[in-house]
């Protein structure tokens, strides 16, 4: 990967927030409203915030109705809200990847340095030498 042009991460789910809910919802054919909220710990306004970006967005349907005589409000991803998501997962998978190839490749430089030092000042130490 070249680090100037790394994957394209999606920015309407980017926000951790909305990063959570889509994961949680990913877990589940669809969730009340109440259990999005306890798990995100967010405020109801939050939640409905969110949830309404990414409805826009086309990744979440929001299906109300009630329970007895209570409104509810179910929340989902669309097909194109997993696909989206497994996009986003793999292009973080990438830049993790790529970045920790390229700290133990700069940290095997490093004690390839080291390591060529020392021999020069050994050497340098050695009688005769």
């Amino acid at each position: 990967m070249n680090p100037a042009e790394p994957p394209a991460l999606d920015q309407v789910i980017h926000h951790p927030t909305r990063l959570t809910m889509m994961a949680f919802l990913a877990g589940c054919a669809e969730a009340e409203f109440a259990a999005v909220r306890a798990y995100c710990q967010v405020s109801d306004a939050s939640v409905s915030r969110i949830a309404t970006a990414l409805e826009e967005a086309g990744y979440l349907k929001i299906r109300k109705g009630a329970v007895g005589r209570r409104p509810r409000t179910w929340l989902s991803l669309t097909q194109a809200g997993r696909k989206a998501l497994k996009q986003h997962l793999a292009a973080l998978q990438t830049i993790a990847d790529a970045a920790e190839a390229a700290g133990a490749e700069a940290a095997g430089a490093d004690a390839a340095g080291a390591d060529a030092a020392g021999a020069d000042a050994a050497e340098a130490h050695e009688p005769g030498g």
